[in-house]
Formats: C-alpha cells, structure tokens, sequence
C-alpha cells in the first residue's frame, strides 16, 4: 500500500492514484479547484436554469434526488434561490433515523413537491443480503434505487433536468479528468455509482427476479436521450465543501446529530442507520475507515493538519459500528456470528496478512504502532 503524503488514504482506494510526487489525485484535483473561475461557473448555471424555464413545458423544471441530508437541502435551496421548479424525489431507506425524517420534512417545507418511494422490504432484505453476500455491500441496492427512481420519474414526467450534489469522482479522486464535468453520464454511474460496476439486470437469480427488481431499473440510455433530459452535478457549478453545504443546510432548518454516526462530521451519513455499515466494510476491502475520507477532505480544505488527522485516527481505532451491524443483521434475519463470517470473507489478501499468532495486520498501514485486534 502507498499512502498520499498529503492526506491520509492509500492507493487501495478505488479511483485513487499516488502520483509521482506522492501527492494522491484527489489532492491535487482540490488544488487545481483553486484555479477555477466560480463566476464563470456560476453564469453557466443560470444559462441552464434559463434553458430549462424558457421551455414550454408543462412539468416541473427540475428533479432533486434529496435524502433529507444536508447535501440535498443545499441542493433544493440552491434551486429554489434560482426559480427553478422542483420536484424531490427519495428513495426511503429502510433504516431511515429519527433524525433522518426530521430532516426529510424540513426540507419538503422548504417549497417543493416530494415522492418518498419505499420498496418492499421483502423484496430490499433478500437483494440486500445477497450484495452483502457477493460483494460486502449492503448499500448496493441503495445507489441503484438512489441513482435510477429520479432518472425514471424525469422521463415520466417529462422532467428535463436532473440535479445531483458533489461529483464524487472529482472530490475523491478520478483517473479520468473528463469525470469532473457537469454531467452525471451512464459511464460515470457504471464507473462511480458504488454498485460494483453492476445494473439491476446482474441481480437477476432464482432469488430475485426481473418484476421484483423493477424499481432497480433506469431508463435505458435511448429513452434518456430521446426524453432530452440532462443530469448534472451542483457541484460543479458552485464550490462544494461539506462545511459550506452544512451551513447552507443549518441556516434552513437542518440539524445535526449529537455524535458522528460514522467517520468524523456529526451532519453526514445520519439519515441512515445501515450506511455505517456499508462504509465499515471499507476496513477489510481496503485498509481504510469512513474517519479517513472525511480527514482528508479536512485536509485538504486546511481545517486540519495531517499529524493531527492521524492522531485522531489513532485515537478512534477502527470504531466497529456495533449498533448499526446489530439492526442490520435483525433486519435481514442473519446472526452475528454470519455477519463476521462475511467480514472476513471479504479481507482483501492484497492488503493483509496473518501472522503466526493468528492476527490479521497491514503490513504498510499507515500508524506503525496500530493495536492489531
């Protein structure tokens, strides 16, 4: 493993590449955000709001993916503030927090119409439990429905834009500078929408069939295309930071959690009570937690320096989320004792090894003194 010199992740990260400097792509891609013109940007998004409220059309102007987080309440008062017509649209998870439906109806009361679309759990805990199985992610299912419901509704309704928030790809590392355009393409969601470079169709199985995994499906890229429907990232035409987008969010109504639910912001990742675990598998596959990302991106932002990042990281450990892999495994019907067998299932035999004491370690992990459990 090699580690960025700047931040704190390791080339095991997918999309992510030491350069030959030591300096990790996602790092140098933030420096060269310095270079961009925001007012340009900024222009070039109220010729697309004025391209897409100058048609005659009799739907909304837009469709927000939101999951009440505060990245989709920036979005939706983003919009709003431009006069755009806004449709939300939600894929409810099945471990929605108390505080995740708190957020949900504060920003509906922002001004918008709202489809909060539940799948059957019947049909969610056995395709769940079957990417956990294959692929060590419960959270599969998740970014199909996630990605795939809004683009469907958008050619239903005739709906022409679609707006997204960060462009993951560019904020966490991209191999493809194109991947840090405006548009959220079908090769990007092939490449970056955290489904194992799969489509619903790759689920079909004895277990689950095509009608049960209909709401997995997208519009195909010819009814996209025909639908003339363009999808876009925020992100890209106003400067993305979780601290910005948090303050945007607070100041229409958006509130925290008490603690972190994972990682290290107290205002990510806590609509859900699952997504801790989909993020914790990242220990075995890669070497790394959820706390790496979000130091890094202080990091980066100069909020944080990098000693004082793996200090932390020190102090926390890997901060099992015991809680959250307890209602999962009761959701899905599973015992304790399966889930650690498919923890271990999927250690990455690239990234550790075990020693003659029967303990698993990272030979090149970043804290040499780390207290190998």
């Amino acid at each position: 493993m090699l580690w960025c010199k700047s931040c704190i992740l390791p080339d095991t990260r997918p999309n992510l590449v030491i350069e030959n400097d030591g300096v990790c792509n996602a790092c140098h891609g933030h420096v060269a955000k310095g270079s961009i013109n925001w007012e340009l940007r900024k222009a070039s998004f109220d010729s697309l709001v004025e391209s897409v409220t100058s048609k005659k059309h009799k739907s909304y102007d837009c469709i927000i993916p939101v999951s009440g987080g505060k990245d989709s309440t920036w979005q939706v008062a983003t919009c709003l503030d431009a006069g755009l017509r806004v449709l939300a649209v939600t894929w409810r998870p099945p471990g929605r927090t108390e505080i995740g439906q708190m957020n949900l109806d504060n920003l509906i009361s922002l001004g918008v119409d709202h489809v909060d679309f539940s799948i059957s759990p019947a049909v969610e805990k056995k395709f769940m439990l079957e990417t956990l199985r294959k692929s060590g992610s419960p959270a599969i299912p998740m970014h199909l429905a996630l990605f795939n419901i809004p683009l469907s509704f958008a050619v239903r309704f005739e709906i022409p834009l679609v707006v997204w928030g960060e462009n993951s790809a560019a904020e966490y590392g991209s191999i493809d500078g194109t991947d840090s355009g405006a548009d959220l393409s079908e090769k990007w969601l092939r490449r970056y929408g955290v489904n194992a470079g799969t489509t619903a169709k790759d689920w079909i199985s004895e277990t689950l069939d095509e009608k049960e995994l209909i709401p997995y499906f997208g519009p195909d890229s010819i009814a996209l295309k025909n639908a003339d429907i363009r999808s876009v990232f925020l992100g890209h035409y106003f400067p993305w930071d979780p601290e910005t987008t948090r303050d945007v969010a607070i100041a229409k109504g958006f509130q925290v959690s008490d603690a972190p639910r994972t990682g290290y912001y107290n205002y990510a990742d806590i609509d859900d009570r699952f997504i801790a675990v989909h993020h914790w598998f990242k220990w075995f596959k890669f070497g790394f937690t959820r706390l790496f990302d979000n130091l890094s991106l202080e990091i980066r932002n100069g909020r944080l320096a990098r000693n004082d990042a793996i200090r932390l990281v020190k102090l926390a450990g890997v901060d099992r989320p015991e809680q959250d892999i307890e209602q999962l495994c009761s959701f899905l019907g599973i015992t304790s004792e399966h889930f650690k067998e498919i923890e271990n299932s999927m250690r990455n035999p690239k990234v550790w090894e075990r020693d003659a004491d029967g303990v698993w370690r990272i030979p090149q992990f970043l804290i040499p003194d780390w207290k190998w459990q």
